[in-house]
């Protein structure tokens, strides 16, 4: 199982690298905008991607001028905003992305059921995670391990390189 593991992984990322490499790109750019600047970026974190902003936190590998967005009304025109959440259709990231006043990024999972995201439509940058269901088909048919963080951590990361590079080079 380890193996299948592994291997569901790495396809998820090398499909996540490979389709969203621009995306990413100019998600780091987007955000780097703040921080180059006098802004400030604020993460929005839904359901289980708030480990992405415990991480983001950390002091080992704190991203630069990172804030929890708490409230919309104290944004400046100079911050920048990026929503993490798992599917593209919650409505609690959907709603809090119409009252944004500032240019924002998403990153989120398309929920193949329900074409239409309006995510993607209102942000400056989306990057997609690919995410369709678990990854490890059981004995009964279902699919287990659910891989949502894990691509939000590796499409994190990637984007988190590229912001680091930007600032170096400011």
């Amino acid at each position: 199982m380890l193996k299948i593991l592994t291997t569901q992984l790495q396809g998820l990322f090398q499909r996540l690298g490979n389709a969203e490499e621009e995306n990413i790109e100019d998600t780091a750019r987007l955000l780097a905008q703040a921080a180059i600047g006098e802004g400030h970026v604020y993460f929005a974190c839904f359901g289980e991607f708030e480990a992405i902003l415990t991480h983001a936190s950390s002091e080992l590998e704190p991203f630069a001028k990172v804030r929890k967005l708490t409230d919309v009304s104290e944004l400046t025109p100079a911050d920048r905003v990026c929503i993490f959440t798992p599917l593209a259709t919650d409505e609690a990231a959907i709603a809090l992305a119409a009252t944004l006043s500032v240019p924002f990024a998403v990153v989120a999972s398309e929920n193949k059921k329900n074409p239409s995201n309006t995510l993607f439509e209102e942000a400056y940058t989306y990057v997609n995670l690919h995410v369709r269901g678990g990854l490890i088909p059981s004995e009964t048919g279902e699919r287990l391990v659910q891989p949502d963080l894990f691509a939000a951590l590796f499409a994190y990361e990637a984007i988190k390189l590229s912001y680091d590079e930007m600032l170096v080079g400011e």
